[in-house]
């Protein structure tokens, strides 16, 4: 057993976990984080995506250990004072969701790309830099457009969510 710290979502935070365990199932079973989906387990379809140390990156990929000492932002981590981040309301004015399975990832996912291309993102970009996410209800053409209407709206402010 391994016992790790790291700052989640602003606030620190200690567990004991098996070496071998996934920082997704630490996130949901050790911290009750359940914002966080484990979809295939294997990083191919984006569910478990959150943020570590700034960057986008699928738990299910990475062991908890490996992420001691970091700082990780989870979905239940962007919305502020009760109010949503601008890519969540994006989401939801855009209709950028339907079963909700794959929102948590597609929205962390969302909020890196703009962090990293500001309001220079494209439908091009942002299609391509969606392609290890996948959602299995929607044609994808509404979580586009939400992407790209919370780009704009955050006007080019290349800011990741703290």
């Amino acid at each position: 057993m391994a016992k790790i710290t790291m700052t989640v979502n602003g606030r620190q935070v200690s567990g004991t976990c098996d070496d071998r365990t996934l920082l997704v199932h630490f996130i949901r079973e050790n911290l009750g984080l359940t914002g966080t989906h484990v979809g295939c387990e294997t990083s191919q379809c984006g569910a478990c995506v959150i943020h570590m140390d700034g960057l986008s990156v699928k738990s299910c990929s990475i062991l908890a250990v490996q992420a001691a000492g970091s700082s990780i932002t989870t979905i239940e981590g962007l919305a502020k004072d009760g109010e949503l981040h601008p890519v969540q309301a994006a989401f939801k004015a855009h209709h950028g969701l339907q079963c909700g399975f794959c929102t948590p990832g597609m929205v962390m996912t969302a909020v890196d790309m703009i962090a990293r291309h500001g309001s220079n993102l494209d439908e091009a970009t942002v299609r391509a830099e969606l392609e290890g996410n996948i959602c299995r209800c929607t044609g994808y053409h509404n979580i586009v457009k939400a992407i790209l209407a919370a780009a704009a709206e955050m006007g080019g402010v290349r800011q990741a969510a703290e």
